[in-house]
Parts: C-alpha cells; structure tokens; sequence
C-alpha cells in the first residue's frame, strides 16, 4: 500500500497558505476552498501521480480551475 497520504499531508498546508496569501482570505477559508476543488479530488486520486507534485504546482493547478470557473 502506498502512504501518499502523508505527502498529500504535507503539500495541502502549503497549497492552502498560497490560496490565503493570493486571495486576502484566512487559511482555514483556503483550505475550505481547496477541498471543495476537482484540483483536491485530483491530488487524492493515486492514480495520476499529482501528490509528486510541488505545492508551488498544485497552486497553480488550483488557480487555472478558479480562471475557468470565473469565466
């Protein structure tokens, strides 16, 4: 079994960090915000390799989903 989880554990703190610092919110609102994302749903998946990912990477994932949903 893979323990991805505690990689995931580590890069979604980070992730909800950036969405705080780019949108002026709290971080606990950014990682409301970020589970409720198909980028978290992604990153949850083992199957396409997205928690090999930087935080840095997986922000900018999350604000091409956000550009999208604006649009």
């Amino acid at each position: 079994m893979c323990e991805h989880y505690l990689i995931r554990a580590t890069i979604v703190p980070e992730v909800a960090k950036l969405i705080a610092q780019r949108f002026g919110i709290s971080e606990s609102e950014a990682l409301s915000r970020f589970y409720k994302s198909a980028t978290a749903q992604n990153l949850a998946d083992e199957e396409n390799g997205l928690y090999g990912q930087s935080a840095l990477f997986i922000f900018g994932q999350y604000l091409e989903e956000v550009a999208i949903r604006a649009a």
